[in-house]
Parts: C-alpha cells; sequence; structure tokens
C-alpha cells in the first residue's frame, strides 16, 4: 500500500506506513517502506532512523545513498560527502554507485563547490553512449550543474542528451531546453475558455445596448426623465427641477 501510493499520494503513503510500524516494527521491509515515505514527505530525520534500523536488520548497503541524502536534507551535507568516501560504495551496485555520485556532487553544492560538483558527475557512467536506468537523471544533474556555473551551451547540451535517453519522463530536461530556448508554452484549453468568457461579456453588452434602445423608444431613458421636468403648459422648469433632473 505504501509502495503503490507513495508517489500520488506521499502523506497518505506516510500514514499507513505509521500504522505499518505499529503492527510490525520488527520487519525490515516495513522499516525501509517507513524511511522512503518519511524521506517523501522530507521528514529527513524520521527516515534517515528508519533507513539505518533496516540496514541493522538486512545487513545490506543498499540503502546507504538514500541515508547520505537524508544527511543532506537535515543540512549536513559534510557528513554525506563523508559517507560518499566509506567502503561502503564499493559494495554498491553500479546504479547504487551513480546515486552516490549525485547525492555527493549535490551536497558540493550545497556547500557552495559548483567547480567540484560539475567534477564529481564526470564519470564513465557520464560519457556512456549506452542508456542506463540512470542516465537521464546523471544527464540532468550534470547540464544543471553546467548552468548554474555558467556554462549555458554545455549545458544546453546535456539537457538535451537527457532528454534523449528519458524515455518516462523522470526528468524536465523538455522545460528546461525549453526556457533556454526562450520558447513559452500556452495552455490552450485555458486560452479557450477566456474566449468563451469574453464571448459571453460581448453577449451581455449588446442585450445591454438594445435594452437601452427600447427605454429610449419608450420614454423611459434619461430625456424622459428631463421631460417629466417640465410643466404641463410647456413653462420653463425652475431651479428645483434642475436639481431634481440632476438627481435622476
Amino acid at each position: 500500500m505504501v509502495a503503490n501510493l507513495i508517489d500520488e499520494d506521499p502523506e497518505q503513503a506516510y500514514a499507513y506506513s505509521r500504522i505499518a510500524l505499529r503492527l510490525a516494527s520488527r520487519v525490515a521491509a516495513v522499516r525501509e517502506a517507513a524511511g522512503f515515505a518519511a524521506y517523501a514527505t522530507q521528514k529527513y530525520s524520521e527516515a534517515l532512523a528508519e533507513f539505518r534500523a533496516a540496514r541493522r536488520m538486512t545487513g545490506t548497503v543498499e540503502l546507504w545513498p538514500v541515508m547520505a541524502d537524508c544527511e543532506r536534507g537535515l543540512g549536513r551535507p559534510e557528513r554525506a560527502l563523508a559517507m560518499a568516501g566509506e567502503p561502503e560504495v564499493q559494495k554498491l551496485d553500479k546504479a547504487g554507485q551513480v546515486e552516490m555520485r549525485l547525492v555527493a556532487a549535490g551536497a558540493r553544492r550545497d556547500m557552495g563547490q559548483l567547480d567540484a560538483a560539475i567534477v564529481t558527475l564526470q564519470s564513465p557512467e557520464l560519457a556512456s553512449n549506452s542508456v542506463q536506468p540512470w542516465t537521464a537523471r546523471l544527464r540532468y544533474a550534470y547540464a544543471d550543474a553546467l548552468l548554474a556555473a555558467g556554462r549555458e551551451n554545455e549545458a544546453r547540451e546535456w539537457f538535451a542528451k537527457a532528454l534523449e535517453a528519458d524515455k518516462d519522463g523522470a526528468t524536465d530536461a523538455s522545460d528546461r531546453l525549453a526556457e533556454m530556448d526562450g520558447v513559452e508554452f500556452v495552455d490552450a484549453l485555458h486560452d479557450d475558455e477566456d474566449d468563451e468568457d469574453a464571448e459571453i461579456h460581448e453577449g451581455d453588452r449588446g442585450a445591454n445596448a438594445d435594452a437601452g434602445d427600447d427605454d429610449l423608444s419608450t420614454g423611459s431613458g434619461p430625456e424622459a426623465v428631463t421631460d417629466l421636468g417640465t410643466g404641463a403648459e410647456g413653462a420653463e422648469p425652475d431651479a428645483g427641477s434642475d436639481r431634481s433632473g440632476d438627481q435622476s
């Protein structure tokens, strides 16, 4: 249940995870799921505690990168960098090592070390032409770091490469490219609604104008009020009649 909800409704997933913890806190999978639910809702302290518990129960290192990212979330990028240099990283599979590289680069950026972040991301995985599950995110992170460093031409090239590898829409590389090219997207549905509103208002104005014409023809408009201020014998209206006409 938690895994199914975590992308669509992370708050609800977190609520379910707390219930699961009360029922089965000694199950490693429950602790791990609770950690990811807390992570998704930016409750990094809780997430880190759950990931540590799951790691103690299983002895695996798979959660090492996300644990390091929790340290970043808690405002401790130096700890994340320290974890990137621990022996556990060498035990990770290729996907885990790439994830650890992304976390380390993010920590460098947190510390204002932009050039170091760019160097951290430069790797055989980044240079490879083969597309792996991590390729789009790695290229995107590199492009974003280049752009932050003011290297716009290189950034545009790598955003394009990220888009080529992003078959599942995991990044917003297309939007970033459009933004760099000065392209603005228009909400066609919103524009259609505006056109319909304009037509309705135009119709209302037309109806009001027709009603005004009818008033004039029947003597019920402002001119008729002025006529009422004139005496029955056609005498000039007095000052009181003028004030009455103005007020009307």
